[in-house]
């Protein structure tokens, strides 16, 4: 069985949040009951978490202040 193609094409790196804060994209993940993806990504302040959230949200464009910006906007590679 081959694993399911990838349908996005995020890149691996440092993404700043539209609220400001810094967080490196780790990978995508795949939900093993739902095939829905998921992005695993860890804060780069306080404690530095790790998280995840649908690929959906992740890089969907929302409405902030009347201006339409990506939730999680795309800065560089990770050092």
């Amino acid at each position: 069985m081959t694993e399911p193609e990838k349908t996005n094409d995020l890149k691996k790196g440092i993404y700043r949040h539209f609220k400001g804060n810094r967080y490196e994209l780790i990978d995508i993940a795949r939900n093993s009951e739902n095939q829905e993806e998921y992005v695993v990504y860890r804060a780069l302040y306080g404690e530095r978490g790790l998280w995840i959230r649908p690929l959906a949200m992740f890089d969907e464009t929302i409405e902030r202040d009347g201006k339409r910006v990506k939730r999680f906007a795309w800065l560089g590679e990770a050092d």
